[in-house]
């Protein structure tokens, strides 16, 4: 079992920088595919970011809506998966989850086995 807490989130202005953290505990973090997702009320999961797990070379991705302006980061040594966020927008409120999981795709909610249990971003006008 894989436990995952995320830290961080809290309300921000339109155009400030937010660095979400997410420390996951239980099984050997270097395993797992880590992603961040998120959702805003009303609205279904989405997926915001992913950092492939290590062995196999890790790589990033990122949803359109974020790219360029969101940075994904793991630090396997002190097992620590972060978001950076800059240039925030009002649309990118939302409760932010982080995620990990072992398979190979990891671009939607169901490729991901274990869940936080969120952390709130408000952005304001």
């Amino acid at each position: 079992q894989v436990t995952l807490v995320e830290y961080g989130g809290r309300p921000v202005q339109t155009g400030d920088s937010l660095t979400l953290s997410c420390t996951p505990s239980g099984r050997t973090f270097s395993h797992y595919n880590l992603g961040w997702f998120r959702q805003a009320p009303g609205k279904e999961r989405e997926f915001v970011a992913t950092i492939t797990r290590v062995w196999s070379r890790p790589s990033m991705y990122y949803s359109d809506s974020v790219k360029g302006r969101f940075t994904i980061s793991r630090d396997d040594d002190v097992s620590m998966v972060y978001l950076q966020m800059n240039s925030l927008r009002p649309e990118d409120t939302a409760v932010y989850y982080c995620a990990a999981g072992r398979g190979s795709s990891y671009l939607t909610p169901n490729d991901y086995d274990y869940w936080g249990q969120g952390t709130q971003v408000t952005v304001s006008s």
